[in-house]
Formats: C-alpha cells, sequence, structure tokens
C-alpha cells in the first residue's frame, strides 16, 4: 500500500486560480461601493479593496498600474477604474468599471453641493470639513506606509528610491513646482535607473 504525500500549501496556492470580477455586473457594484467609500482618502481605499480584500491585483502591480495612473490626464482613480475593466472585460470592462465609478457618486456630488452652497457659512459645516482633510491626510500617508515593502523588489536601488521620494517631496510639498514636471522628470529618472539597472 503506497500513501501519496498531500500537497504543500504552497503548491495549492500556485495553482489556486487568481481572483478576478466574475461578471460585468460584479465589476459595476465593485467600483460602485469602491467609490462610495473614497471621501477623500481614495488611495487608502483603492489599495485595502482591490489588493488585500479582492486581492484582483498584488501588491506590486498595485503600485505599477497606480504609477500609471497617476501620470495620465484625469482622476487617478478613474484611470485606474479603466485599467483593470479593461484587463478583464474588454472595452466593455473599461466602460462599466467607468459607470461604476461615476454614476452614483455623480448624484451624490451633486446633492452635497447643494447642500454645502446652502451651509457653507455654518461654523459646525466648516469645522467638520477641516477634520475630515486631517482624516483624509491620515489614510493616503497610511495607503503609502503599506505599499513600501513592495519597493523591495524595485531594479532601482534603494537609495535611488529615498533620493526621489526625498526630492519629490521638496518640489511639490515645499517649492510648489507644477505636478506634471516632478513626475515627467523624476518618474523619467526612475525609468531610466530601473533600465539601466534591468539592462
Amino acid at each position: 500500500m503506497t500513501f501519496s504525500a498531500a500537497p504543500r500549501p504552497e503548491t495549492l496556492d500556485a495553482e489556486a486560480p487568481r481572483p478576478r470580477p466574475q461578471s460585468l455586473a460584479d465589476l459595476f457594484i465593485s467600483f460602485t461601493l469602491l467609490a462610495l467609500q473614497g471621501f477623500g482618502g481614495v488611495l487608502a481605499v483603492v489599495q485595502r479593496e482591490l489588493v488585500e480584500r479582492k486581492r484582483w491585483l498584488t501588491q506590486e502591480e498595485f503600485i505599477e498600474d497606480w504609477a500609471v495612473a497617476q501620470i495620465m490626464p484625469g482622476p487617478n482613480v478613474v484611470n485606474l477604474s479603466l485599467m483593470i475593466g479593461a484587463r478583464y472585460f474588454g472595452f466593455a470592462g473599461a466602460m462599466t468599471a467607468l459607470a461604476g465609478m461615476l454614476a452614483l457618486p455623480l448624484v451624490l456630488v451633486i446633492l452635497l453641493a447643494l447642500l454645502h452652497d446652502r451651509f457653507a457659512g455654518n461654523p459646525a459645516v466648516v469645522g467638520a470639513l477641516r477634520g475630515m482633510a486631517a482624516v483624509s491626510a491620515g489614510l493616503i500617508a497610511a495607503a503609502g506606509l503599506k505599499m513600501l515593502p513592495a519597493l523591495k523588489r524595485s531594479p532601482i536601488p534603494g537609495g535611488w528610491v529615498a533620493a526621489i521620494v526625498v526630492v519629490g517631496f521638496a518640489l511639490v510639498a515645499l517649492l510648489h513646482w507644477p505636478l506634471p514636471v516632478v513626475l515627467f522628470g523624476l518618474g523619467g529618472l526612475g525609468c531610466v535607473i530601473a533600465w539601466r539597472r534591468l539592462a
């Protein structure tokens, strides 16, 4: 009598099918729910939903796609939704993901704009908006810290990565350089360094 060895956990993980949207309806609902959570700190919400909960993207894939979405014209998360929808369902998926990102949030934004126009001078409303701005900044910082471990696999040496981060922060936050100039300047430098290392 022979006994076959039980499959190792890493083998099961390697053979397991990659999570993906089950249908266009699943894609639409997922991006609608994502958009409804994204008040201010949208980067943190997108990273948590797509990488940690749904696992449609790995951390490395998310960083790469987010970098592309960042340099393209238009809102980052809208660009990302188009890319993910197109990856799984082609043009129909891109349009479905875009509709999910914009349809219900557009209605809510119009309603909120009407309310804000009426109550903008209220001290309680002013204080609440300032508090939400602080929370949004914290969410974005937390998402950035969560993505740091993925940089270990970057072909760019750690010293260069740190230098690009510091210079980018200084140019945008302290010197108020235009964002496209910083993105294309430092992003181009990063591409050249990565290309030389990989070559």
